[in-house]
C-alpha cells in the first residue's frame, strides 16, 4: 500500500566535510598518507541519488528543513557548547570542540539545519502532512552529548527533535530505536532522565564508545526502566537482528505505547561497512522496516521518522537506504541490490552466544514502563 512519504535533504548537508584525514586519523607528519576521511559525504549523495535515478525520489513528498534555532537546541545542549560551535566554525580551519569531532569552518550552520531537519520531519508527520518520513541528514547526531560533540556527530538531531515533539506539540511519549551498530550514548544522556521517551540502542558491544551502552544502563530517577542497551557481538547477521525486534524491541514499544516513533537510522552494522563488525544487509534493513512500520500502525496511527546517523560503506548504504525508502513508501524500484548475497554469515542463522546476549539484555524487558491500556495484548 502506498504511503505519504516525506523526504528532508538538503544539498548542505553534503557540504559538511571533515578532509583529508586517514580513515579518522589526522595524518601528523610522513608516516600514513592522506585519504578521504571515513565520514565520506559523498555516502549521502550516493544514498539520494540512488532515489533519484530509481524513480523514487520524485514520488516522495518534500520536507523542507530549516535551520535550528538557539532555543532548540539549547534544549539539549549547553549554551556554552553552542557558543563554542559557533565560534570554531567562523575560525578559517575550524576547530574540535569535543572528541573526535572535528567543527569544519561553515559547520554550524549545516549542523543546525541538521537538527532542524529532524524537527521539520516530525512535525510534518505528526501535523498529517505524511505518514511517515526520512530524514537524509548529515552531520550525525546520536553521539553528541549535551556538553560536547562526539564521534562525528555535532548537534543531537534525535533528541532535539524529541524535546520539540514535547514541548511544541505536546507528544505525551515518544520512542527511539536506534538501529546504528554504534551505541546512542548521546540520546542516551540528552533523555535519561526523561520518563516520557523511551531510547532503545542496539549497537555491536564496546565498539564506540567502549565504555558506554551497557545492559546495566536503564534510566534514572523516575525514568528508571525507560532506557534500553541492546549490545551485541560482533558478527551478527539479519537472523540475530530479528530476534531482537520480536524478543525486546517490539514487546518493549507495546508496554510503553508511544505516540510516536523515531528510529536513529546508521546503516554501518552492514556486511561491507568499515566501521562496524556485523553482517546486516539490506533485505535485513527492508524487514525491520517493516516491522516497524506495523507496529506504528498498531500504536500510534503509523506515525515514523527515520533520522539518518552513521553509515560508512560508499557502496552498500546507498542499496540499504533505497529498501527502507521502499517500505516506508510502498513504492518498489527495478533496483536490485548486487550486494545482497555477500552477508558471510547469513546462512548461519541465530548463533548460540548471539542468543545469549539477547537473552541478557531482555531481563530489562520487565522494568520499562507499561502504558496499555487494561486487557491490552502483551
Amino acid at each position: 500500500m502506498a504511503r505519504r512519504t516525506g523526504f528532508v535533504w538538503h544539498e548542505k548537508y553534503a557540504w559538511f566535510n571533515l578532509g583529508q584525514d586517514a580513515g579518522f586519523v589526522h595524518p601528523d607528519g610522513m608516516t600514513i598518507q592522506p585519504d578521504t576521511h571515513v565520514y565520506d559525504l559523498e555516502v549521502v549523495r550516493r544514498f539520494r541519488n540512488l532515489l533519484d535515478v530509481s524513480g523514487l525520489l520524485d514520488q516522495l513528498i518534500r520536507v523542507v528543513p530549516r535551520n535550528a534555532s538557539d532555543a532548540e537546541l539549547g534544549r539539549v545542549h549547553t549554551q556554552e557548547m553552542i557558543d563554542a560551535t559557533r565560534e570554531l566554525s567562523a575560525l578559517p580551519l575550524g576547530g574540535e570542540v569535543g572528541t573526535f569531532a572535528p567543527i569544519p569552518r561553515g559547520t554550524f550552520e549545516i549542523a543546525s539545519l541538521a537538527a532542524g531537519g529532524a524537527i521539520a520531519a516530525v512535525e510534518a508527520v505528526m501535523k498529517g502532512e505524511v505518514d511517515n518520513a526520512y530524514a537524509l541528514l548529515r552531520p550525525a547526531g546520536h553521539h553528541s552529548e549535551p556538553e560536547q560533540s562526539v564521534g562525528f556527530c555535532v548537534f543531537s538531531n534525535a533528541a532535539i527533535a524529541t524535546r520539540h515533539l514535547f514541548e511544541e506539540l505536546g507528544v505525551e511519549r515518544v520512542a527511539l530505536v536506534d538501529w546504528d551498530v554504534h551505541h546512542g550514548n548521546g540520546t542516551q544522556a540528552a533523555l535519561y532522565d526523561e520518563p516520557r521517551a523511551l531510547t532503545i540502542s542496539i549497537h555491536q558491544d564496546r565498539l564506540f564508545p567502549p565504555d558506554n551502552g551497557f545492559v546495566e544502563q536503564i534510566g534514572a530517577g523516575d525514568a528508571v526502566g525507560t532506557n534500553l542497551n541492546i549490545p551485541l557481538p560482533a558478527g551478527c547477521s539479519a537472523a540475530a537482528y530479528n530476534d531482537v525486534y520480536d524478543r525486546i524491541v517490539i514487546p518493549a514499544l507495546r508496554k510503553f505505547r508511544p505516540d510516536i516513533i523515531i528510529i536513529p537510522s546508521g546503516f554501518d552494522a552492514g556486511h561491507m561497512d568499515p566501521m562496524g563488525r556485523m553482517q546486516m544487509h539490506s533485505e535485513g534493513y527492508r524487514e525491520l522496516t517493516r516491522k516497524m512500520m506495523a507496529l506504528a500502525d498498531e500504536l500510534c496511527e503509523g506515525r515514523l521518522v527515520f533520522l539518518h546517523e552513521g553509515g560508512y560503506s560508499r557502496w552498500t548504504v546507498p542499496f540499504y537506504g533505497l529498501a527502507v525508502m521502499e517500505e516506508l513508501s510502498g513504492i518498489k524500484t527495478d533496483v536490485v541490490d548486487p550486494y545482497l548475497g555477500w552477508a558471510s554469515t547469513e546462512h548461519l542463522g541465530l548463533l548460540t552466544h548471539q542468543s545469549a546476549a539477547i537473552d541478557a539484555a531482555a531481563v530489562n524487558l520487565e522494568r520499562v514502563p507499561d502504558h496499555r491500556p487494561v486487557h491490552a495484548p502483551a
